[in-house]
C-alpha cells in the first residue's frame, strides 16, 4: 500500500475534489461530514485517528458545551458553515473550543469553510519574515485549493516546523514526554531493559511511520483500535504479531494473515529482527500506547529527539526532560569549521559550473563520517541531515543547468527517478556514517534516530525535486558499535581514508572524577606519554590522531572538551604529540557555555578543537571563534596561527617551574591549609561565643580564603601556631577542648597518611605557611570579569588560608606587577579555570610570567604606579575589592590609576608604544617567553 501522497498527488487529488464540489448545495448539516471526510482523504488521512467528528468540547466564552465538527488530534480543527454564512464568526467559534483540548489535542491549523471558501489560520504563526505581525491567515475560493497544497500538506506529513527550527525542538521535547510516559506504563510488563529498549524503539517507529508517510496514514492507530483489546490484554501478542510482519517480506507472509496487519510494508533493516517475550499488558499501557499515537510526531528533531529519548529511562531525567540536550546550534559550531562551511563555499562558488557540481557531489559519496562518543546520535544526526540537504541543493542545481542546457521538459522528470521513482542518485548514504557507543540504548537510539532523519531528507528531496526514494525496506544502516571507545580499534569500524571526518563530544571526566577503569584506559591509550593530570576526554584526541597513521596525509578531527585541554599543566602533554605529529589547529572555539536552550539547562564550560594535516596548499587558513561572554554569539577570525591555548601566536608549551623564571619576582607561597573537618575556623555566629572565652580568645586570628579578601568579610580561626602556646589551654577550655577533639576525629577518618598522622597534633592547621612580615594576599581564584587581578595586603596577624596564596612584598613591586593588565593576560592565557573562572597558580602562572630584566629606573616607575592603585583605593574607605573591581562600575580614579600602571609595566615588557587590546600584550608575552626559555627548547 502506498505510504505519505507525493505533493503532485495531492494537487491531483484537490482538484479532482474542487471540482466534485463546485456545484454542492453547501449545506452544513447535509455535507459538512461528508465534504470534509472526502477533503481529508485528498491528503492520505483516515478517520481511525483523524477525523473525530462531532468532538464534545466547552466554550471558553460561555463554558456552555459545544460541538467540533472535526477535530485531528495535535493537527488540525476543522469548522464548517453554510454556503454564505461568516467566516470570521465560525473562526471566533472555532478558537472558542481550543482552550478545552489536551496540549496533544490542540491542532495547528484551523481549517473554516462555507463549501465555497476556506480559511487556514496557523496557530503558530507569530512573525513574519520581515518583522511585521503575522496573522497566519489564507484565504482562498475552493477552485483555487489545488495552488494552496503547500499550506495545507502539514495534514500530509509534510510539516509546516522547519529542520532544526526552534519549533522543531519543541516538538522534540513534548515527543519525548510522551515516550517518558509510555515506559513508565511498561512497569509491571515483565520486560528487562533490554527489551524495554527494543519495545520503545518499536514504538517509536512505528508512531513515526503513521504521521510522517512510512506507510497508510494511521495504519498503526487503525491496527490497535481494531484489532486490541481496550482492557490491554491481548496487546502484547498482537504487537508480537505485527512486529514478526514487519520484519517479514511481503512475498514470504502467510496468505491467511489478517487483511489489514498485511497493509503493513516490509521493514528491514533489524529493527523488528529480535524475537521478544510476549509481555503482559494492562489497560493503562494500551491508554498510554493510544495517546502517543494521538501526537504528531512527524515535526521531531530526530536529534534532539534523541537527546531527550536517552533520558527518559531515568526518573531523576524525566522530571527534568526538556532541560538538557545538546542544542543543534552548538552541534553546528563543530561540524561547520570542520568540513560543512568548506563543502557549502564551494557549492556557492561553483554554482554555475556543471562539472564542478559534479566533483563535488562525488566528493560527497567519498566522505565518511565517524563519531567514536556518538551517544544517541545527535552530532550523526544533524552531519547527515545537512550533507543531504546539501547534495539536494546540488541536485536541484544540476537540474537546472541540464535544463537549460537540454531544454527538455520530460528530462526534469526522469533525471535522477527510475520508472516508478525508486531509485535515486543520492550520493550520501547511512552506511557511510560511523559510531562508536559504550552503552546498548543510546546506540540503538542513534540507529533508529538516523532512519528518520533519511526519511526527513527524502521529503525535503520530494518536496524540490517531485520525488524520492521511499526509504523501505530499510537497505542500509549506518554503522554503530557498542564497546568503549579507547579500547575498540577504530580502524575496524571505518576504514581509515583522507575523507573521513572524526567528530564529537566525548566524555569529560577530571583526574579526581575518574573510575580505575577509566584510568587504566587512559595508560593503556596514551602508554609512555601518560600524564595524570590528563582529562579522559584526551583519550579521544589521542586515538583520532593514531587512526590516521595509516593514511599517508589528509584526515581531519574534531572534538568539544572541557576548556581545561587548554589552560594550565596538561597543555604540553595533550598537544605536544599532535603538533609534533604533524598535526595543526584547523579552528578553535574559545571558552563559551554549551547549555540547552531549554529553562534552567546546565551549562558546561568548553572549548572546540578542530585539527587536520596535510600539504600546505591543502590547508585553510585557520579560523578562531572568540566570544565576548560566555553565552554571546562566537565572532570568527581568520588568523595565521592557533596555538595550544587556542589564541593566535606561536606553539608554546609551558612547563609548571619551583622557581620564578624572571630573576625580579619573588617567590609565590601556598596559604595555610587547616584540613579540619571546620573545626578550627571560626564562622561570624560562633565569634561571640569563642571570644568570650579568655582561653580560646588569646588563639583567635582574623582569618582569610579568597572570597574573604575579595569581599572585604570577617572571618576568624584558633591559631595555636604560636611561641606563647600553652598545650593546657586545650582542658582548660571546653570550647578548644571540643573543637580540637572533633578535628582529631575528622582526620582520623581520613584516607589519606598525612592527615591520619596530622590528629596527634589537632590543634595546629595540617599545614603552616603563615609569613611572619606583612604580605600580600593572591586569591586563588576571582572572577573572570575582571579587568584586573584583584590583590590585597594584609598584615602578618592576618592567617592565609589555602584559598589564597601569599608573597613577600617590601617594596610593592609584586603586588603592582600582579595588578597590571600585562599579568591579567597571561593570567587568562595559561591558568586554569574553575568553570570560567580564572585559577591562580604559583607555579604555573606566577612563575613562567616572563619578565625580563628590569632597569632601576622601571622598577621605581612601576612601584610608584603600584602605589597609585592603593592611593586610588583609599578613596574608597569601607568598599571591598569586589565593589571596586565591578566591571561596570570602576571608579574613574581607580580606572586612572591602572592605565598609569599599565604603561609603565608594558615598557617593562618591551612595549614601544601603548598598548590597548590584550592581543598586543600576548603577542610580547610570546615573545619574551620564547627568548627566556631558548636554552630549554
Amino acid at each position: 500500500m502506498p505510504a505519505t501522497l507525493s505533493l503532485n498527488a495531492i494537487r491531483k487529488n484537490c482538484a479532482k475534489f474542487a471540482h466534485e464540489w463546485s456545484d454542492c448545495v453547501g449545506d452544513e448539516k447535509q455535507e459538512g461530514h461528508e465534504f470534509m471526510r472526502e477533503l481529508m482523504q485528498c491528503f492520505g488521512i483516515t478517520q481511525h485517528k483523524a477525523i473525530a467528528y462531532e468532538r464534545r468540547s466547552n466554550r471558553a466564552s460561555t463554558g456552555r458545551q459545544g460541538y467540533i465538527d472535526a477535530l485531528i488530534p495535535g493537527k488540525a480543527l476543522i469548522e464548517m458553515k453554510s454556503a454564505g454564512k461568516d467566516l470570521d464568526k465560525a473562526e471566533e467559534q472555532a478558537l472558542d473550543y481550543i482552550h478545552d483540548l489536551t496540549d496533544v489535542e490542540t491542532p495547528r491549523l484551523l481549517i473554516i469553510s462555507d463549501f465555497r471558501r476556506i480559511r487556514i489560520v496557523d496557530l503558530d504563526s507569530k512573525m513574519a519574515t520581515d518583522g511585521s505581525e503575522d496573522t497566519g491567515r489564507t484565504e482562498f475560493r475552493l477552485a483555487q485549493l489545488p495552488d494552496h497544497v503547500d499550506d495545507l500538506k502539514f495534514l500530509a506529513g509534510y510539516g509546516m516546523v522547519q529542520v532544526g527550527s526552534r519549533e522543531q525542538e519543541e516538538a522534540s521535547i513534548r515527543a519525548a514526554r510522551v515516550m517518558a510516559d509510555l515506559y513508565e506504563a511498561l512497569d509491571g510488563s515483565g520486560y528487562s531493559d533490554h527489551e524495554a529498549s527494543i519495545f520503545l524503539i518499536r514504538a517509536l517507529f512505528c508512531l513515526y511511520g503513521d504521521d510522517a508517510g512510512l506507510w497508510e496514514r494511521d495504519l498503526f492507530t487503525e491496527f490497535l483500535v481494531t484489532r486490541t483489546r481496550e482492557d490491554g490484554s491481548d496487546l502484547g501478542a498482537q504487537l508480537a504479531l505485527l512486529y514478526q510482519t514487519l520484519n517479514t517480506h511481503v512475498e514470504r507472509r502467510q496468505s491467511t494473515l489478517d487483511e489489514l496487519t498485511a497493509r503493513f510494508p516490509y521493514v528491514n533493516g533489524g529493527i523488528f529482527a529480535e524475537p521478544l517475550s510476549i509481555p503482559s499488558f494492562s489497560s493503562t499501557m494500551r491508554d498510554e500506547l493510544m495517546r502517543a499515537c494521538a501526537f504528531d510526531w512527524s515535526g521531531i528533531s530526530p536529534a534532539v529527539f534523541g537527546s531527550l529519548f536517552q533520558a527518559v529511562k531515568s526518573p531523576e531525567a524525566r522530571r527534568e526532560l526538556g532541560e538538557h540536550y545538546t542544542s543543534e546550534t552548538n552541534i553546528l559550531k563543530t561540524l561547520g569549521p570542520l568540513f560543512l562551511d568548506d563543502l557549502r563555499e564551494r557549492f556557492a562558488e561553483h554554482t554555475h559550473d556543471l562539472t564542478k557540481l559534479k566533483e563535488l557531489r562525488q566528493e560527497l559519496r567519498e566522505l565518511r563520517i565517524m563519531d567514536p562518543a556518538c551517544g544517541c546520535g545527535n552530532f550523526l544526526v544533524v552531519a547527515y541531515r545537512e550533507l543531504r540537504r546539501l547534495d539536494t541543493e546540488i541536485l536541484v542545481r544540476i537540474r537546472e543547468l541540464e535544463l537549460a542546457r537540454k531544454n527538455n521538459d520530460e528530462f526534469q522528470a526522469t533525471m535522477f527517478f527510475d520508472d516508478r521513482g525508486e531509485h535515486a542518485e543520492i550520493t550520501v548514504q547511512l552506511d557511510h556514517f560511523f559510531g562508536i557507543e559504550i552503552e546498548e540504548w543510546p546506540a540503538r537510539i542513534a540507529q533508529t534516530a538516523l532512519h528518520l532523519a533519511h526519511h526527513q531528507a527524502n521529503r525535503e528531496m520530494e518536496r524540490l525535486l517531485g520525488q524520492a526514494p521511499s526509504i523501505l525496506p530499510l537497505s542500509t544502516s549506518a554503522h554503530i558499535m557498542i564497546g568503549n571507545a579507547l579500547r575498540e580499534d577504530w580502524t575496524q569500524v571505518c576504514t581509515p581514508s583522507a575523507s573521513v571526518r572524526i567528530v564529537g563530544n566525548p566524555p569529560f571526566i577530571g583526574q579526581h572524577m575518574r573510575s580505575e577503569q577509566q584510568t587504566d584506559d587512559l595508560r593503556v591509550v596514551w602508554g609512555d606519554g601518560y600524564d595524570g593530570y590528563l582529562d579522559y576526554v584526551t583519550g579521544w584526541f589521542i586515538k583520532a590522531s593514531q587512526y590516521f597513521h595509516a593514511v599517508p596525509r589528509g584526515g581531519r578531527f574534531a572534538f568539544v572538551s572541557t576548556n581545561s585541554i587548554a589552560q594550565g599543566a596538561p597543555v604540553a602533554a595533550l598537544f605536544r604529540p599532535l603538533l609534533e605529529g604533524g598535526w595543526r589547529i584547523r579552528f578553535a572555539h574559545q571558552t563559551f557555555a554549551w547549555t540547552s536552550e531549554a529553562p534552567r539547562a546546565a551549562a558546561v564550560h568548553c572549548v572546540i578543537t578542530g585539527f587536520d594535516r596535510g600539504a600546505p596548499h591543502e590547508k585553510a587558513r585557520p579560523v578562531l571563534f572568540t566570544y565576548s561572554t560566555l553565552k554571546a554569539q562566537p565572532e570568527a577570525l581568520p588568523v595565521k596561527h592557533i596555538n595550544p591555548y587556542l589564541v593566535e601566536g606561536p606553539d608554546i608549551f609551558l612547563k609548571a617551574l619551583r622557581h620564578p623564571l624572571s630573576p625580579n619576582l619573588p617567590e609565590v607561597r601556598f596559604g595555610s591549609k587547616p584540613v579540619d573537618g571546620g573545626n578550627l575556623i571560626v564562622e561570624a555566629e560562633d565569634y561571640p561565643q569563642v571570644a568570650a572565652d579568655p582561653i580560646a580568645a588569646k588563639y583567635l586570628r582574623p582569618f582569610r580564603m579568597g572570597r574573604e579578601v575579595v569581599r572585604g568579610l570577617d572571618r576568624w580561626c584558633l591559631w595555636m601556631h604560636t611561641e606563647d602556646f600553652d598545650p593546657r589551654d586545650i582542658d582548660r577550655s571546653p570550647i578548644l577542648k571540643e573543637r580540637v577533639r572533633a578535628c582529631a576525629t575528622f582526620r582520623q577518618g581520613s584516607k589519606k597518611k598525612a592527615t591520619v598522622a596530622g590528629a596527634q597534633t589537632a590543634h595546629l592547621f595540617q599545614e603552616n605557611h603563615q609569613p611572619s612580615e606583612p604580605y600580600v594576599a593572591i586569591p586563588r581564584v576571582v572572577s573572570e570579569t575582571r579587568f584586573f587581578y584583584t590583590a590585597a595586603h594584609l598584615s602578618e596577624d592576618v592567617i592565609a588560608g589555602d584559598k589564597v596564596y601569599t608573597a613577600l612584598d617590601p617594596d610593592g613591586f609584586l603586588f603592582a606587577i600582579i595588578s597590571s593588565s600585562m599579568f591579567m593576560s597571561w593570567q587568562k592565557l595559561v591558568g586554569g579555570r574553575l568553570k570560567s573562572d580564572l585559577n591562580f597558580s604559583n607555579k604555573i602562572v606566577w612563575n613562567t610570567l616572563p619578565l625580563p630584566e628590569v632597569s632601576d629606573k622601571q622598577r621605581a616607575a612601576i612601584i610608584a604606579a603600584g602605589q597609585g592603585i592603593l592611593e586610588a583605593r583609599a578613596e574608597q574607605p569601607g568598599a571591598s575589592l569586589a565593589d571596586m573591581y565591578n566591571p561596570l562600575a570602576m571608579a574613574p580614579s581607580l580606572l586612572k590609576a591602572h592605565r598609569i600602571l599599565d604603561r609603565a609595566v608594558d615598557r617593562a615588557f618591551g612595549a614601544r608604544k601603548a598598548l590597548e587590546t590584550n592581543e598586543q600584550r600576548l603577542t610580547i608575552l610570546f615573545k619574551r617567553y620564547q627568548e627566556m626559555t631558548a636554552t630549554e627548547n
